[in-house]
């Protein structure tokens, strides 16, 4: 069933730098100015101020609400505050060309400082994954574990047909007089044409929303597009995390090769790295209560 989307996202071999795991320094993040961070859109469940607070970080083309079950059920059972992030270009985060994980590292920061919410846990898919290694490789003192669910810090090539999907999505014409339930059944059909995994239909599904009667993609296809090469690229390295690490991942998962781990366990020492089996690349979604359970032991 996941063979489509090893096929449509695969990864290239590791591109090792000349010194093994040193990779491109974070220039733009050292700079007086860099990046300039946009004010994200987050959803923030209250809970004790003495333990870390975790915050969920969603993949490309999907938003906050992704994690909203397993948000709500970790400040329930842990009394933790739980914070879930629409990163921009997704959500209800504004827009801006800037798609570079350092410059969503930069609103990563600002929103913590904003809200008071460090040193924190930080747990991120896919691109998610990606700006939380970012973030913590830079501001390692403000991230008190990490969770990196399947992905890599290395580069992601060959995943060109994505974005054919993604003109597929906004190519779709969806009548204004049909309720959301009704949109969603006419999209999930037509994605059937190009997708036949549930599990990613239900993840793009996830951006689709009603606005003024009309129903529209949360997500800033055009920009993605044009800085598809920032998405797919290795992350800005600097430094070493030495905090606890999780890396989750899928069975033979084409986001997180074996090959990557010895430059992985370099830039992360304290790595773990667990699998579940059959779980695809949204693990959250296709095996939910392992997810939780992963998480859960992780934190104990």
């Amino acid at each position: 069933m996941w063979q489509w989307a090893q096929n449509l996202w695969g990864f290239s071999r590791p591109r090792l730098p000349s010194i093994p795991g040193v990779g491109p320094s974070m220039a733009t993040l050292g700079s007086s100015s860099g990046p300039r961070p946009v004010p994200l859109s987050y959803r923030l469940l209250d809970g004790q101020d003495t333990l870390p607070p975790v915050v969920f970080l969603h993949g490309m083309l999907s938003n906050k609400n992704i994690f909203q079950t397993q948000a709500e059920a970790l400040a329930q059972q842990t009394g933790r505050k739980v914070l879930t992030v629409d990163a921009r270009n997704h959500g209800e985060s504004p827009h801006s060309p800037d798609c570079s994980y350092a410059a969503m590292s930069a609103d990563l920061q600002a929103l913590l400082s904003k809200l008071g919410l460090t040193p924190c846990v930080l747990i991120g898919h896919s691109m998610g994954g990606k700006t939380a290694m970012t973030f913590a490789l830079q501001k390692p003192e403000l991230v008190e574990r990490l969770v990196s669910v399947d992905i890599s810090p290395l580069a992601i090539v060959g995943i060109s047909i994505i974005f054919k999907v993604l003109a597929a999505m906004k190519a779709i014409k969806i009548p204004g007089n049909l309720s959301h339930s009704q949109a969603i059944e006419v999209v999930d059909e037509h994605l059937k044409l190009f997708i036949q995994d549930s599990s990613i239909r239900q993840y793009l599904l996830n951006s689709l929303v009603q606005v003024n009667g009309q129903h529209v993609w949360k997500v800033n296809v055009e920009n993605l597009m044009q800085q598809q090469n920032l998405i797919l690229d290795a992350i800005p390295i600097q430094g070493v995390y030495r905090g606890p690490t999780l890396f989750l991942t899928c069975l033979n998962s084409t986001f997180l090769p074996t090959s990557h781990y010895p430059t992985i366990k370099f830039l992360f020492p304290e790595a773990q790295f667990q699998t579940i089996p059959d779980a695809g690349h949204i693990i959250n979604i296709k095996k939910p209560q392992e997810f939780m359970n992963s998480i859960l032991s992780f934190l104990s």
